[in-house]
């Protein structure tokens, strides 16, 4: 028998991995406790904005970051991976520092979306550099090694940043993602070596060449541009009737029927020529390849749904779900590591008690259940979770302190600390990466025995399982725990998805164009988070804070997930049954 002999890897490959590992520390460090520190009051040093801010932030802002790699990845090719590696560190590091001192909405968004610009540089030439150092004999290993430091990276920031925080406040956590991005400079001037690369015919051109296969031509992005512009604008407020959007709406589709109406018209009067071929404005709007974006649109539910554990998860447990369960578990484990990874700075802590004290009443005293539940949030934000009957009795002590208020706060907050800590949020978000690192070969190896939209369907499915659990945690005695097994659930489907979700493009797409089509794969991703973040803003103001209904939120995003399941399988049943049967015809008839 012929045995095959693996290529071994070489030093770029290694250093590639290395960045990546920092990279992801210091995105997934900052990420996880993003919708915590913009919710966060300033007193204690967050954003102290609203969560339609925080949608808005979290939704438009990692939007561009996966529209960005669409020209990065074509520069790359042009002016080389290192120089592009630079200036990613260039952009992030300084912004990543900085955005810990943004006191605004607009300073905090233009700093991000600094970020995210490095970030959209970084994201395809490292996966580009793994691509080119690996061949036939090692790239299924190459990128198994690659998606492993990905997971670490995002085990460990998740991980780290709580502990970061508590200890030297919010403006450390970036402060430490600038350094673990400035660490990249080390290998990418020192020890990167720039492998061989192949320049794309035409640049940027062909890559707006190629968009226009994919996705669709400049008309119909002159239509669904403005509609998303519009969509932000009326849910940040720039535009506050809905009536007024309605029409706006209505007039631009209008417009743009009217005009391909008259290209029509106009076209019967001269000989006919390729719609492709004609000036932009004498094009009739024209969508790519018509099953693929269906597709993408479909597989934006997915997204929706999966990114509801960074943008929703950890405020929903800081506001409903008590994880004292967990803190008990914790140190039943390890005394260190519930020292470590639930501990409480007391002064903060004390500082923030005596401020509330004095700032809500004259007296001192939450009486009316406004004060108390902004009582409650602020000291959520520093993992303390009292019951309110106590907080009444206990700045009724306050209030008659006097000067001896700052030692009176300190001796509850050492006594609170002791009775009501709990686990940070992005603490219990780090055992998603930590699944991932364990069993994805096992569950890879499993799943690969079964055709890609079973398999597809059902982590989508068991995604919304999760998600669906999540909305029973803050009413159960053990809540903590739930959410942790819902996290533990989701990983599962995350695993069993998202691989496939990728695999089943190559289904339907042209057999000579499938790479082609797996990069703008990314399209969805985009779509999905711009989506995640507008959504979760709305439903958590709307249903879990003025409803006090989280439950029905919850319900509402695993509903999205089972009509994405839906559509998926009549998707695979129309267009890609269609498909496959022309292409049988097509091999048929040669």
């Amino acid at each position: 028998m012929k045995s095959t002999t693996t290529t071994p890897f070489t030093a770029a490959f290694y250093v590639a991995n290395t960045m990546e590992i920092f990279e992801r520390l210091a995105w997934y460090g900052m990420y996880t406790l993003l919708a915590s520190y913009i919710m966060t009051p300033s007193t204690q040093g967050g954003l102290g904005l609203g969560n339609t801010e925080r949608g808005l932030i979290m939704g438009v802002v990692p939007f561009f970051l996966y529209l960005f790699p669409v020209i990065s990845g074509a520069l790359a090719d042009r002016f080389g991976y290192r120089k592009m590696f630079l200036l990613s560190f260039v952009l992030m590091a300084p912004s990543y520092y900085f955005l810990g001192y943004a006191d605004s909405l607009g300073s905090f968004i233009s700093l991000f979306m600094l970020i995210a610009l490095g970030a959209g540089i970084f994201k395809p030439v490292v996966i580009a550099t793994i691509s080119r150092t690996t061949d036939d004999s090692n790239r299924g290993l190459g990128f198994g090694i690659f998606y492993m430091m990905v997971n670490i990276g995002g085990f460990l920031g998740p991980l780290l940043a709580p502990v970061i925080q508590k200890n030297y406040g919010w403006q450390w956590v970036f402060t430490f993602a600038a350094i673990w991005i400035s660490i990249n400079f080390i290998p990418a001037l020192f020890f990167y070596q720039e492998p061989e690369r192949h320049t794309k015919s035409g640049g940027l051109k062909q890559v707006f060449k190629e968009m226009q296969q994919v996705l669709g031509n400049s008309r119909l992005a002159l239509l669904v541009v403005p509609l998303l512009v519009l969509l932000v604008s009326f849910y940040a407020g720039i535009i506050e009737s809905g009536k007024v959007t309605s029409i706006i709406a209505a007039m631009l589709i209008s417009c743009a029927f009217i005009w391909d109406f008259w290209l029509t018209k106009s076209s019967k009067k001269r000989v006919n020529i390729n719609n492709s071929l004609a000036p932009w404005y004498k094009q009739k709007m024209q969508v790519g390849n018509k099953a693929f974006m269906v597709y993408l649109l479909i597989i934006t539910g997915f997204w929706v749904v999966y990114l509801q554990i960074f943008i929703t998860l950890p405020i929903y447990i800081r506001d409903f779900v008590d994880t004292s369960d967990l803190v008990h578990l914790l140190y039943s484990a390890s005394p260190w590591l519930h020292d470590t990874l639930t501990a409480i700075n007391i002064n903060t802590l004390a500082s923030e008690i005596a401020r509330l004290s004095q700032s809500l009443t004259p007296q001192g005293l939450p009486h009316s259940a406004a004060s108390i539940n902004e009582v409650s949030t602020a000291l959520a934000s520093l993992d303390i979770r009292v019951p309110k009957s106590e907080l009444v009795n206990a700045f009724t002590v306050l209030a008659q302190s006097g000067e001896q208020l700052p030692q009176a706060s300190t001796a509850l907050a050492n006594q609170w600390a002791s009775s009501y800590r709990q686990v940070n949020p992005a603490t219990i978000l780090s055992i998603d990466f930590l699944m991932i690192i364990l069993f994805q070969v096992i569950i890879s190896r499993y799943i690969n025995q079964f055709k890609a939209l079973p398999t597809l369907i059902a982590g989508t499915a068991i995604v919304s399982i999760a998600m669906l659990l999540d909305g029973f945690a803050h009413g159960f005695i053990f809540g903590g725990l739930m959410v942790a097994v819902s996290v533990i659930i989701f990983a599962v489907g995350e695993m069993t998805a998202s691989p496939k979700s990728q695999e089943y493009v190559a289904s339907f797409a042209p057999s000579d164009k499938a790479a082609m089509f797996m990069g703008y794969y990314f399209v969805s991703m985009a779509l999905g988070n711009l989506f995640a973040g507008l959504l979760s803003g709305w439903l958590y103001q709307s249903l879990a804070i003025d409803l006090a209904n989280p439950m029905l939120m919850w319900m509402l995003i695993a509903l999205l997930g089972l009509v994405t399941c839906i559509a998926l399988y009549v998707f695979n049943r129309t267009l890609v049954g269609d498909i496959e049967q022309q292409q049988a015809f097509k091999l048929t008839s040669e």
